[in-house]
């Protein structure tokens, strides 16, 4: 079971497939209801999942997939691509980082 914190909240997930853009989160494909998320920045994602992609920054686990997020990210291992409007600070990356800031990558 995964869990994404939005604001202090910590809201329990299942899916493995995460979109956040405007003030909606999809898993999976399914729309969750977080509250009002429009003033969030920074999302934060415990536990592994596929993919990430949302249009702020996002501090996760591992990412067995891709991750495309609007600002900077900060992870562990990525098994795909990591595009960021941001910085990326992470552990070790399978694919390919393009960043609009710096990139710390083991």
């Amino acid at each position: 079971m995964n869990r994404i914190s939005v604001n202090g909240n910590s809201i329990s997930i299942s899916g493995s497939s995460i979109q956040i853009n405007n003030n909606d989160i999809i898993i999976d494909g399914k729309r969750v209801d977080a509250g009002d998320i429009s003033n969030i920045n920074t999302i934060v994602i415990q536990g592994d999942v596929t993919n990430i992609k949302t249009d702020r920054s996002v501090n996760c686990n591992n990412v067995l997939g891709n991750i495309e997020a609007g600002g900077s990210v900060n992870c562990d291992d990525v098994g795909g691509d990591i595009n960021a409007g941001g910085s990326v600070n992470c552990d070790d990356v399978k694919g390919s980082v393009i960043a609009k800031g710096s990139i710390n990558c083991n």
